[in-house]
C-alpha cells in the first residue's frame, strides 16, 4: 500500500473507530509505528483535524465527515456481489434493502466505472443450489431470530437432530436465549442458549419448525461476542477411510464436513481421515460411495456398515 492509499485509509479507520493507537494503525497497515507518526502529520499538515490524546490514541475532531469516495470497477463490483449474495440468503427484509443499496450504488458511479463494473459482473454469477421451496422458510427465520436477538427475546422452536436421541426420538422442544447467526457451508445456524441442555447450543435453521418469539427476555453474557466465539470440539472418534482412486477426484470436491486429512497415494486412491462424534455420522456418507470407500477403523463403523448392507440385501 502506497503512502496516499495508506493515509485516505487511516481517515477512514479513524472515522469508523472512535480512538486507535498509533500501534493499532500499525499492526493494521503492516508498518512502524514511526511511519504512523509521519502519517499523521501528513494528514494533520493537510488539514485533517486529527486529535492526538498521550496514552489514549488518535481520533477525529468530532463533527468531521470525509467527503464522498469514488469506488474503483473491482471495488463497484465487490459491494454490488456482496448485495446480491445478502439478497440470495438473507430475510425478505435484508433482501429488499440489499436491492435499493445496489441502485444507489449503480447510481452514483461514474459512467465508465458503472460500464466497466458492468462488464466484470457479467464474468461472475452467484448460484444458488438449494430449492426456493426448501430455502423459503428458512430466509423467514432468519428475520424472526434477528429480531429476537435485537429484543434479547427468547425463541421456542420444534428441533429435528440428526441422530436420535437416546429414548429413539429425533424430535424436540427447545426453548433457547438467541446470541448469534452464523452462516457456514450454505446454511444458517443459530448459536443460542438452550433452556433444556443448560449451555450453549447450534442449531441449523433448516431443522426448526413453528419458530416462535417469546415475550421473555434475557441478558447477553458480557464476556460473550460472537466474533470471538470458538465452539467447542467434541468430535474425538477418528475414522480412516480408503478411497479407491476411480473416484478420488469426486470425493475430493464433495468436501465432507468432518475431514481432517486427505493423503494421495502412489496408486491414486485416497487415505482420509475425519473426526465425528458417533460413527453414525459418517454412515450414509461411506454407503454413498458404494464399493469405492472403505472403512479402515474403527471396528464399529465398519460393522455399522456390514449391518445396513445386509438390511438393504433384505429389501432386494
Amino acid at each position: 500500500m502506497n503512502k496516499t492509499d495508506r493515509l485516505l485509509a487511516i481517515v477512514l479507520e479513524l472515522q469508523r473507530t472512535s480512538v486507535l493507537r498509533a500501534e493499532d494503525l500499525a499492526a493494521m497497515f503492516e508498518t512502524s509505528v514511526r511511519t504512523i507518526y509521519r502519517d499523521i502529520q501528513a494528514l494533520s499538515e493537510a488539514g485533517v483535524p486529527v486529535v492526538g490524546e498521550p496514552g489514549v490514541g488518535y481520533s477525529l475532531m468530532e463533527g468531521y465527515f470525509l467527503p464522498p469516495i469514488s469506488f474503483t470497477a473491482e471495488e463497484a463490483v465487490t459491494l454490488l456481489m456482496g448485495a446480491d449474495f445478502i439478497e440470495q440468503r438473507f430475510d425478505q427484509a435484508y433482501g429488499q434493502k440489499a436491492r435499493s443499496s445496489r441502485g444507489k450504488i449503480e447510481a452514483i458511479l461514474p459512467e465508465p466505472i458503472r460500464m466497466e463494473a458492468s462488464r466484470v459482473r457479467k464474468t461472475m454469477r452467484l448460484l444458488t443450489t438449494v430449492d426456493e421451496r426448501y430455502r423459503g422458510p428458512e430466509k423467514v427465520y432468519v428475520e424472526q431470530i434477528r429480531q429476537a436477538i435485537l429484543l434479547a427475546r427468547f425463541v421456542k422452536f420444534g428441533y429435528a437432530k440428526r441422530l436420535p436421541e437416546a429414548d429413539g426420538n429425533r424430535q424436540s422442544v427447545r426453548v433457547a436465549a438467541p446470541y448469534g447467526l452464523v452462516f457456514t457451508r450454505g446454511s444458517w445456524v443459530l448459536v443460542a442458549r438452550c433452556e433444556l441442555r443448560q449451555d450453549i447450543r447450534h442449531f441449523r435453521l433448516s431443522r426448526m419448525n413453528e419458530l416462535t418469539m417469546l415475550e421473555d427476555t434475557f441478558q447477553l453474557p458480557s464476556d460473550f461476542n460472537l466474533q470471538h466465539y470458538t465452539p467447542p470440539d467434541d468430535r474425538h472418534l477418528v475414522v480412516r477411510v480408503q478411497v479407491h482412486a476411480a473416484i478420488a477426484d469426486q470425493v475430493k470436491e464433495s468436501r465432507n464436513y468432518y475431514s481432517e486429512s486427505i493423503e494421495e497415494q502412489e496408486d491414486g486412491s485416497l487415505l482420509m481421515t475425519f473426526r465425528v462424534r458417533h460413527p453414525e455420522e459418517l454412515l450414509q456418507w461411506v454407503l454413498g460411495w458404494g464399493a469405492g470407500v472403505v472403512v479402515l477403523e474403527p471396528e464399529s463403523l465398519r460393522r455399522q456398515v456390514r449391518e445396513e448392507l445386509h438390511h438393504m440385501l433384505e429389501h432386494y
